[in-house]
């Protein structure tokens, strides 16, 4: 798969998932434009990471639930680039608690960063889509947002939102010739599980079929088939990639 010539954006790229998703399109080519809302030594890290593969990336630093900061980003970039070829919609946060202790600020919170987000950085993107009628879309989800998980109600919610999201819009976008589909991510081995303890983990574990937590590189390599016209006749899918724990 070349994505030579492609401009591919990856939202919430400092780390972990999002990092290596935007290596490995680099490594295929790709230009890339990266996103972190916090620290931009990371994103400093990475663009110079991607150059060192041959490759061109822009960096932007700031919160993609704030649309006022989204659609400044998107400005530029337009001024730099005909169209997004490929948006990549993967900052999110988690949090762990009993919903009757989770407060309305922290519910929004949630809200705001994995559901406004997408809508912020896909409103943005589609216009030049439509117009060149070209794209694909692909937003990170979580197996949660197709079964619910005890403790992660706010997560879950906004996960659900994603995948409803997803098959309405490709519904809508089908005609121009845009795809959208999202990954169902199931436990990825991050530093978002650091806070497990071993023991837990391992308890984790024991609840995958596959025995084993997924790597950020299996969900890269999923986005890159997604990307690709490998996949040009799938849209509107929630594919879960889980080890087959649901």
């Amino acid at each position: 798969m070349d994505f030579k010539n492609k401009i591919v954006l990856v939202t919430g790229s400092s780390r972990g998932i999002g990092k290596e998703i935007a290596l490995t399109f680099a490594k295929k080519g790709a230009t890339l434009i990266i996103n972190g809302s916090k620290n931009e030594e990371d994103l400093k890290i990475l663009q110079k990471d991607i150059e060192k593969l041959g490759g061109k990336c822009l960096y932007f630093l700031g919160d993609v639930s704030d649309y006022d900061f989204v659609s400044s980003m998107f400005k530029t970039i337009y001024k730099n680039f005909e169209q997004i070829d490929v948006l990549i919609n993967n900052a999110g946060i988690s949090h762990i608690g009993l919903f009757t202790e989770l407060t309305p600020k922290q519910w929004k919170r949630i809200i705001n960063v994995n559901l406004d987000s997408i809508y912020n950085c896909t409103h943005n993107a589609l216009s030049p889509m439509i117009r060149n009628h070209r794209g694909s879309i692909i937003n990170i989800s979580s197996i949660w947002g197709i079964s619910g998980a005890s403790c992660e109600v706010a997560y879950s919610t906004s996960k659900g939102g994603i995948n409803s999201f997803t098959k309405a819009l490709a519904k809508e976008l089908g005609p121009s010739n845009i795809r959208i589909n999202a990954i169902a991510c199931g436990v990825i081995d991050t530093t978002m599980n650091d806070f497990l303890s071993k023991d837990e983990k391992d308890e984790l574990i024991n609840q995958i079929p596959l025995m084993s937590m997924g790597s950020p590189s299996d969900v890269a390599n999923l986005c890159l088939y997604l990307a690709s016209d490998k996949s040009k006749y799938m849209t509107g899918q929630i594919i879960s990639l889980d080890g087959g724990m649901l």
